[in-house]
């Protein structure tokens, strides 16, 4: 069996048939298919000069000049071991604004300019941010690097800083322990360190070090020295503001910069902070005084903001509905009418310590942005600023937008041209990507729409195309919901959604839940746009997708002899999805045992594939494995082999290592080398497979089921059966969850289960296990099916296992029988059929012979 998929048409995304690299009879036995990662020679170099990797760095600048009251906790970072073996894990703990990355980042440039290095700063406040910085370290080690998959290019920078010293990381704003944690195991010398502000178990940190607020002379050194008011008349009201501030170092530095910019006394600041807690309490956790007087202040910075600059109030007040993540300042450009008005406010918006600044980015923190959303109010026509009122009036002449209106139409302006599928996007999507899924969740789910849905729908694209559905599914469940309300249920652009999400649902395995979406996806396709419309072609082919992933292969052909049909009289013989409609009708017909007609139609498939979108599409790589495994299937694995093998290049230049489709491609290669005997070179690509699809797609998914299940065969293949025996059961169970006890797969585990406990010699185990997976293949495929074939042999090889032998022969005849009126009568099962059928005739003859009389 193979993969089958379904390229974007018509405002649908493709279909990912789920079609893996299934079992394969050879002899008595199913075979099944999987990863380790391999490095050339060279790989681990890096372009910088060895003596240059010690001065490289990405450390921002100190965010104050000003640093007061942490000598004792500076002086402990810097006692931490910087050179030798074993890793030195820190973690700094503390709230929001007490100045946990301030610290460290001093520590970090002290040093660096000590002769350390390289000194990588990561932000970490989500998985893939942590990916990103890691694939950025990796690039400025070696340019090279750029053109790999983010994930790809992490994971070689932790393989490059294993065995070496002196270097340091900063995982700045983590959240999540299990975002660190494949990291931080890997990793065995060198120094780092962790800045959270959640009290988690973070393992292998040490004992936290936990920073408080600040004591009051160091509060009052701060504010004297920002603000320059060091005489001893204001001393007295800089103290009282420090103790009004709850001492925490970022209110305080924002207290000093505000009094700074705007030569406000600090008699009069105090009075406004006082009167002023502008109601944003009721968004912070109680009796937390310390997020109370920062809320109270950057209140009273936004008031100051709108008076000094309407524009830069705004502005902040549209960023609040972004992520805390880095934002790419483009996305800004129409925000105000030029260029230099939009540089302009972003400066006095760093000059009020509101935001972070760079060349590239711009970056509001987190508690900023909580207090400017809960203090934002209903928009006033008369008070919107002239040049922001531009952007958003544009298409509502009358009322001015909501600033989280704004942030989602920035953002759509920003989305990159083409398709999300090509991979000279993704880094463009991935720096957008938290910040879509932030600012839809500000969105009200009424009005118009069409902006939302559309962001929605291209970025779960995108992180559909990266094999990551767990992360695509709230973004295409939140776009149904918007586009249904809106819209209504019989509306196209509700089956396009309705669609997307059972394509979704699919590829983590939820066939049952995807199949109701699919068949009312298709419903309103045929009624909307009619029965001969390239869309409802591809909702038929998507509806026999879920089909077949369910076993239900016979209901799943005709749908597929449809949608080729529909597809190649609209679009002609030569469109690629034309190709994809061969496809997948050629693995319906194999998934049926009907080879033989599969195999034309995956030729041409290829063919036409290959000459519309070239020999190194993705595209390409999914057709050579869909040949190369109908080859198999007809027993040809010779010619199969060099198709799998292009396959694989193909697909991993394109999609990456750590692609789903990538691990198809090693497992059915894989199955190839173990189908001509090859074992040992099969079992380091399953052992690979397994790993990118667990991680891909997690330890529950049915296809890391067929990996375990196909890596359990290996081991069984060469003898290490105390070691397949756990796969093989896990396997079962994750299968038998995942799809029930009565779909096809559920068998070939079971069968392979089987296989397994008769190697251990455990026959009276393995006798039920093959006769439930004999009644289950046959109920669901037919009595006539190669794949019944094969649960017949085996179950009659256990009786014989077991000294049945009586038993066992019928089974065998009607496995013969079957096999080679399925098969034709020079396939090699053929030829296996016969051969056990011969063998247990000889054991009976023998056994007639030596019997008393």
């Amino acid at each position: 069996m193979t993969d089958a998929q379904t390229p974007p048409a018509s405002g649908g995304r493709s279909a990912a048939a789920g079609h893996s690299s299934g079992v394969i009879a050879t002899g008595d036995q199913a075979r099944i298919e999987q990863r380790t990662l391999v490095l050339p020679p060279g790989a681990l170099q890096a372009a910088v000069p060895d003596e240059a990797i010690a001065r490289l760095n990405n450390l921002p600048a100190p965010d104050s000049r000003v640093f007061k009251g942490r000598d004792d906790d500076l002086a402990f970072l810097r006692a931490l071991p910087s050179t030798g073996t074993g890793i030195v894990a820190q973690s700094v703990r503390g709230m929001g604004g007490v100045g946990k990355s301030t610290l460290v980042l001093h520590h970090a440039h002290a040093y660096f300019r000590a002769g350390h290095g390289p000194v990588w700063w990561i932000e970490a406040t989500t998985s893939a941010s942590v990916i990103a910085e890691l694939a950025s370290l990796a690039t400025a080690l070696n340019p090279v690097h750029a053109a790999l998959p983010l994930d790809e290019a992490a994971a070689w920078a932790v393989t490059w800083l294993q065995g070496r010293t002196g270097w340091l990381l900063i995982f700045d704003n983590a959240e999540e322990p299990a975002d660190l944690r494949p990291y931080l195991g890997r990793l065995s010398t060198g120094q780092v360190l962790v800045t959270t502000r959640r009290d988690l178990p973070w393992h292998d940190l040490g004992t936290p070090l936990r920073l408080d607020t600040l004591p009051p002379e160091a509060s009052l050194a701060i504010l004297q020295e920002i603000t320059g008011r060091l005489s001893e008349d204001d001393a007295g009201s800089l103290a009282d503001l420090a103790q009004e501030l709850g001492h925490l170092p970022l209110a305080l530095q924002q207290a000093g910069a505000y009094l700074a910019q705007t030569r406000t006394s600090p008699d009069t600041y105090l009075t406004q902070l006082r009167a002023d807690p502008a109601g944003v309490l009721a968004a912070t956790a109680p009796g937390d005084p310390q997020q109370r007087t920062i809320a109270q202040l950057w209140s009273v910075t936004l008031n100051a903001l709108h008076d000094a600059d309407p524009h830069a109030a705004e502005l902040l007040r549209v960023m609040a509905h972004f992520a805390p993540d880095p934002l790419p300042r483009h996305v800004l450009t129409t925000a105000l009418p030029t260029p230099q008005a939009l540089d302009h406010v972003l400066g006095v918006l760093a000059a009020y310590s509101m935001i972070t600044l760079t060349d590239t980015t711009v970056t509001v923190h987190r508690l900023v942005q909580t207090v400017v959303r809960t203090t934002t109010p209903t928009p006033n026509p008369q008070r919107q600023p002239r040049g922001i009122r531009r952007l958003l009036h544009r298409n509502r002449p009358t009322a001015p937008p909501h600033p989280s209106e704004t942030a989602l139409t920035l953002l759509h302006a920003a989305m990159p041209p083409g398709s999300p599928e090509d991979v000279a996007t993704w880094p463009d999507w991935q720096r957008l990507l938290p910040h879509i899924q932030t600012t839809s969740k500000h969105q009200p789910d009424t009005g118009d729409v069409s902006e939302l849905a559309a962001l929605l729908g291209r970025a779960t694209f995108y992180v559909w195309a990266r094999g990551q559905a767990a992360q695509a599914l709230p973004l295409e469940e939140r776009a149904l919901q918007i586009t249904e309300t809106a819209l209504g249920p019989d509306h196209p652009d509700t089956a396009t959604r309705l669609n997307n999400l059972a394509l979704t649902l699919s590829d983590l395995g939820r066939h049952t839940e995807a199949l109701p979406l699919a068949e009312r996806a298709l419903r309103v396709t045929e009624t909307t746009l009619g029965p001969d419309h390239p869309t409802t072609a591809l909702r038929l082919g998507n509806l026999a997708v879920t089909l077949s992933a369910m076993g239900r292969h016979t209901e799943a052909l005709p749908l597929e002899e449809r949608a080729l049909q529909i597809t190649e009289t609209a679009l002609g013989p030569d469109n690629p999805t034309t190709a994809t409609r061969l496809g997948n009708l050629a693995v319906t017909l194999s998934d049926l045992g009907r080879h033989t007609e599969a195999l034309p139609l995956q030729e041409r498939a290829l063919h036409v594939t290959e000459t519309a979108l070239g020999p190194d599409h993705p595209d390409t790589a999914l057709r050579l494995g869909n040949l190369a495994s109908t080859l198999s299937d007809l027993g040809r694995h010779t010619e199969a082999l060099p198709l799998k093998e292009r396959a694989l290049q193909v697909a991993e230049i394109a999609l990456g290592s750590d692609h789903p489709d990538t691990a198809t491609r090693l497992g059915n290669l894989a199955q190839t080398f173990s189908d001509l005997g090859r074992h040992t070179e099969a079992l380091p690509l399953k052992e690979r497979a397994l790993h990118v699809t667990e991680t891909a797609l997690g330890p529950d998914h049915p296809d890391t089921a067929l990996r375990l299940g196909n890596l359990a065969q290996t081991f069984s293949n060469l003898g290490r059966y105390a070691e397949a025996l756990p796969l093989g059961e896990r396997a079962l169970q994750v299968t038998e969850t995942a799809l029930g006890p009565d779909h096809p797969t559920t068998a070939t585990r079971l069968g392979n289960l089987a296989y397994i406990l008769s190697d251990l010699g455990r026959h009276t185990e393995a006798l039920p296990l093959e006769e439930r997976a004999l009644r289950v293949t046959e109920t669901a495929l037919g009595p006539d099916h190669p794949d019944t074939a094969l649960r017949l042999n085996n179950l009659a090889v256990t009786l014989s296992d077991l000294g049945r032998h009586a038993e066992a022969l019928p089974l065998q005849e009607r496995a013969l029988q079957v096999t080679e009126t399925a098969l034709g009568p020079d396939h090699p099962d053929t030829a296996l059929r016969l051969n056990n059928l011969a063998r247990l005739r000889q054991v009976l003859s023998d056994g007639e012979r030596t019997s008393p009389p």
